[in-house]
C-alpha cells in the first residue's frame, strides 16, 4: 500500500495527508524527549500506548460534548484526525504545583492550587516555549479575547473530565497541557481540542504512593517510562495486547 505524503514531523508524532479532504493521519512515534529535546531516547511501545490513551481521552471528551480533532483509531500507532489550524499556544492547566511553577514561585511540589490555573506558552521550540500573558496573545494576533475566553472554557472542561477519570483509577491529575485548533464551517470558526492527550502531556501521580506515572519518569531518571505508561493504560482498561515496535507506518487508503 502506497505511503501517503508526510506533512509534518514533530518530536513525538508525524502527520500524513489523510484519505479524505480535511483529514490527517497522526502517527505516534516511540521517541521520548525532554528539556526541549536536549535529552532523547527511543522507548519501545511508547507510541502504541500514547495512541490508545489519546484515543480513550478524546473519545471520552466527545461523549461529553467537548469538540476535538479525533475521528477514529486506524491501527496500533495511527489515528485519523480532523485537519485544523493550530493556535500557536500551549494551554497549561495546573491543579497542583509541579515543575516550572514550583521553581518560579518557590512552591513545594504537590501543593494544591487555590483553583485550577490556566497558563499560556508560545509554541516555539527555539525560544523554549515561553510563558506569555493574555496581553501578548491579543496584541500579536495569536488569538482574540473571545478566543481566549473559549479556550479557557474548553481547558477547564477537559480538566474536569480528566480529573474525574483519573481519580476513578487512583491517579491524581497534577497538570496537563493541550493544544487548540481552529476549524472553519462556512464563515464561522470553531475551536477544538487538538494534538494529543497522553502521559506525554500530563503529570500523573499515584494517589497513595505519589509515584510518578508520566514523562517526569524520563526527565528525572526515575525508572522505566514504558512501565509507567503501561500502568496508566492498565488502570484505564485500554492496555494494548500487542505492544510492538513498528518503525514504518502503514497508512490506509
Amino acid at each position: 500500500m502506497a505511503r501517503r505524503k508526510k506533512l509534518y514531523e514533530g518530536k513525538a508524532k508525524t502527520l500524513y495527508e489523510g484519505p479524505e479532504p480535511g483529514t490527517l493521519v497522526q502517527y505516534f512515534k516511540d521517541d521520548a524527549t525532554a528539556f526541549n529535546a536536549e535529552k532523547k531516547d527511543v522507548i519501545e511501545g511508547k507510541g502504541v500506548l500514547n495512541n490508545r490513551l489519546s484515543e480513550y481521552f478524546m473519545t471520552g471528551l466527545t461523549q461529553i460534548g467537548v469538540p476535538n480533532h479525533f475521528i477514529k483509531r486506524l491501527n496500533m500507532r495511527e489515528q485519523l484526525i480532523r485537519a485544523c489550524e493550530i493556535v500557536p499556544l500551549e494551554v497549561i492547566v495546573r491543579n497542583f504545583a509541579a515543575g516550572s511553577i514550583s521553581k518560579r514561585l518557590g512552591l513545594e511540589e504537590g501543593t494544591p492550587m487555590p483553583r485550577p490555573i490556566v497558563e499560556f506558552s508560545y509554541k516555539d521550540d527555539s525560544l523554549g516555549d515561553p510563558l506569555v500573558p493574555e496581553e501578548y496573545i491579543i496584541a500579536f494576533g495569536w488569538a482574540t479575547q473571545q478566543d481566549l475566553d473559549d479556550i479557557v472554557a474548553l481547558a477547564l472542561r477537559v480538566n474536569d473530565y480528566m480529573s474525574g477519570v483519573m481519580y476513578g483509577v487512583g491517579i491524581k491529575l497534577i497538570d496537563f497541557k493541550i493544544e487548540i485548533g481552529r476549524v472553519y464551517e462556512g464563515d464561522f470558526q470553531r475551536l477544538i481540542v487538538a494534538d494529543e492527550i497522553s502521559p506525554d502531556s500530563c503529570r500523573l501521580w499515584d494517589m497513595e504512593s505519589g509515584q510518578k506515572l508520566d514523562k517526569d519518569v524520563f526527565r528525572r531518571d526515575l525508572g522505566s517510562l514504558a512501565d509507567a505508561y503501561t500502568e496508566v493504560a492498565r488502570r484505564l482498561g485500554v492496555l494494548p495486547t500487542n505492544v510492538t515496535h513498528a518503525p514504518k507506518p502503514t497508512l490506509i487508503n
